[in-house]
């Protein structure tokens, strides 16, 4: 009997690697043809590290800059350290081949920490096998930033570390999670918080049983220090760099009190795309279902773990949503890590919660008698489906694939066309992302990043500072933000994607051309026609279409 169930479980395992595999499988047969994601993925981090993997810095000094972005003013610390696996699989494979195995690296090892946290800290017994591997399937399917990698889905692996380590288990593969995870993972974006959560975890438990536990204690901080060693650039940066950047004009604390109570319902049913959970069709009813039970039958300390996470995810929502509350402005202006630290993301941790929580919830109903335990795999399939939706190409269907929005054979015809090295002149877009001129190899006046320097955000504004008059909303969003230094315009606003069908014109652009020129730039690659083009002494060139592009560019030439 013992035999026939971890055979069942083992057909369990070989079923679900079979539905990663084709997950992921889009990826590899569709290459360039998929759709991924364009926010915060094919607007930026793509493009980065192509632009990263050319420029001959992947490993140059602390100092080095990136001449092919904004004038060599921006930094090589701005990108990841090479210490960091995703930046090299994109040095040494062509962009699609390494999105495909960096998703494939994040999805498996995601459900492999699932797995293991569950089932060696939760739902021990081998009949929860359905429960554990249906529940690491779908955490493994949640949508995550893919740049971030093992950021949010590498945490049941470390949390099964440290568990492990809390209870005096004396591993080298605990060690080795500990180590490796800082490789394919950002501080960031969820380790920062993740290891300050340990921390707390390690002194309550101080505090409740009177015992040190140094073997934990030290196993958070070398961690740490892994991370430490991996984010060196990011480091020195934040603690040594004192030229003022962009992000010291991060201005986030502007929502009233009851907008930040509505933000807290909102981001507890619905979550954040940064940290998807996909748990509002299945996973929030079944919490509530088992809430319910719990106080029905009054079995409160039974439960004690369940109830400690579901008020810890509601916590988390108020925390995020809290963040962005105008009563911190005075903290914030004592405090400037306040603003250039983004202490909202310890929603982050709400992956990781929220899929054990609802792994405890199904053995809540299990256990409520014969009609429940018959739901609870009917329950578990319709996550894994629900989640299955997710996938980037069902997701994003709508969108552009990779060759068409990155349009390689387009863009080798403007270059063609200007007849000039790409390095001798500037570039700026009005109407799609500067990464697609990016990653075709122009050097690019306008950019997205978090980190540049603040003496270069005033000198690009200037070719922006009438059209900023004009438009309340994108002067704020780049004034108090500025990530993204483009030519925003007053008639497009704060869109950057308008596609070659697209019926949109700018009629009364005011730019200052001669900023621009001063800055070196020559040609402005627009996705819209500019009616006024004379009046900003701009002269249409030439316009550029492809079938294989989701662009028509309209080359103008500052003269």
């Amino acid at each position: 009997m013992h035999l026939k169930k971890i055979t069942a479980e083992k057909k369990l395992l070989i079923l679900a690697f079979i539905a990663l595999a084709l997950f992921v499988s889009p990826l590899y047969i569709l290459g360039e043809n998929a759709h991924i994601r364009v926010h915060d993925n094919l607007d930026s981090n793509l493009a980065w590290y192509k632009v990263l993997a050319e420029s001959g810095q992947l490993t140059g000094p602390i100092d080095a800059a990136i001449p092919q972005i904004i004038n060599g003013s921006l930094s090589r610390n701005a990108f990841g350290s090479e210490f960091t696996l995703i930046v090299w699989l994109y040095a040494l494979f062509p962009v699609m081949v390494a999105y495909a195995l960096s998703q494939t690296i994040t999805r498996v090892f995601a459900f492999i920490g699932m797995y293991l946290l569950l089932k060696k800290h939760f739902l021990k017994e081998e009949k929860w096998a359905s429960v554990t591997i249906g529940t690491a399937l779908a955490f493994a399917f949640t949508p995550f930033w893919p740049s971030g990698m093992l950021s949010t889905l590498g945490m049941p692996l470390a949390l099964w570390a440290f568990l492990n380590i809390r209870q005096g288990e004396r591993s080298l593969r605990n060690i080795l999670v500990l180590t490796l995870l800082p490789m394919y993972a950002s501080i960031v974006l969820g380790f920062f918080f993740f290891l300050s959560a340990m921390g707390i975890f390690w002194l309550i438990d101080v505090i409740r049983k009177r015992k040190w536990n140094w073997p934990f204690l030290l196993s958070i901080a070398y961690m740490t220090g892994i991370f430490f060693i991996v984010e060196y650039r990011l480091v020195y940066s934040f603690l040594f760099d004192e030229e003022p950047n962009s992000r010291d004009e991060y201005f986030h604390a502007r929502l009233t009190f009851w907008h930040c109570v509505r933000l807290t319902f909102k981001n507890f049913a619905l979550g954040h795309h940064h940290a998807a959970t996909i748990h509002t069709l299945v996973i929030l009813p079944i919490m509530f279902i088992a809430l319910f039970m719990i106080i029905w039958q009054k079995n409160w300390k039974e439960e004690k773990v369940f109830l400690f996470l579901f008020f810890l995810n509601f916590a988390l929502s108020a925390w995020y949503a809290f963040w962005f509350y105008k009563g911190w402005l005075p903290l914030t202006e004592r405090f400037h890590v306040l603003d250039t630290f983004n202490f909202a993301r310890y929603h982050f941790l709400r992956p990781l919660v929220i899929y054990v929580l609802f792994a405890l919830s199904l053995k809540i109903i299990w256990s409520r008698g014969q009609f429940w335990r018959r739901q609870v795999p009917v329950f578990v399939l319709a996550q894994v489906i629900v989640a299955s939706f997710f996938n980037e190409e069902f997701l994003f269907q709508d969108k552009p694939t990779v060759k068409q929005f990155y349009a390689e054979k387009q863009f080798t015809d403007i270059k063609n066309y200007i007849g000039r090295p790409q390095e001798d002149y500037r570039v700026a877009s009005i109407g799609l992302h500067p990464a697609v001129a990016q990653f075709n190899g122009f050097y690019t006046l306008d950019t997205y990043n978090n980190f540049y320097p603040l003496t270069y955000k005033y000198q690009f504004r200037k070719i922006i500072e009438k059209e900023l008059v004009k438009n309340k909303r994108i002067r704020i969003y780049f004034d108090e933000w500025g990530g993204r230094c483009y030519i925003f315009t007053d008639e497009l606003g704060k869109h950057y994607m308008f596609k070659k069908h697209t019926k949109k014109r700018l009629k009364n652009l005011q730019l200052n051309t001669g900023a621009f020129k001063a800055m070196g730039g020559s040609y402005i690659f627009s996705s819209v026609p500019i009616d006024n083009a004379a009046d900003n002494d701009l002269h249409l060139e030439k316009v550029f279409e492809s079938k294989s592009s989701v662009w028509k560019i309209y080359l103008y030439k500052a003269i």
